[in-house]
């Protein structure tokens, strides 16, 4: 299976290649005002807005560093309801990939309802690897404020 690698601060961390429809280069959003602070803002893609969620201000709480490495990774986030809706991560050090089986990656020992993306953990020769379950990335309030079905007027 491929992966996607990324950092936050010093650490690695991995998506799945299949749940990602392209990496972009870092480009200016038009903000939100009074969105939550990991919502970086909107971007075009493909002659549609897409939502940018920033992993480093959501994870971290503070924003992504603009370096030459920091992309946008446009994946398809499955809705509670199963929809698929574009969503832009913004992640730093994101120029990798990794080949591993599922099986290589293993519990981390630790788990936390505020942090339930997190999910098993590889090594290879720099270190741990963290596997990032998309699913469960944005609180359910963050869901709702981004994949609100419009209202019927």
């Amino acid at each position: 299976m491929l992966f996607l690698l990324f950092q936050l601060d010093q650490d690695r961390y991995a998506l799945e290649a299949r749940q990602v429809v392209e990496v972009l280069p870092l480009v200016n959003l038009k903000q939100i005002p009074h969105a939550p602070r990991c919502v970086a803002g909107l971007f075009n893609y493909r002659g549609r807005p897409v939502p940018a969620i920033d992993l480093s201000e959501l994870t971290l709480g503070r924003p992504a560093r603009s370096r030459l490495s920091t992309r946008i990774v446009v994946i398809n986030y499955l809705g509670d309801n199963g929809d698929p809706h574009p969503l832009g991560l913004i992640a730093e050090k994101t120029t990798g990939t990794l080949r591993r089986e599922p099986e290589d990656f293993v519990a981390s020992g630790v788990s936390s309802d505020a942090a339930a993306y997190l999910g098993p953990v590889a090594t290879d020769e720099q270190g741990l690897i963290q596997w990032i379950e998309v699913k469960q990335l944005l609180p359910a309030s963050l869901r709702e404020l981004l994949f609100r079905a419009p209202e019927a007027g």
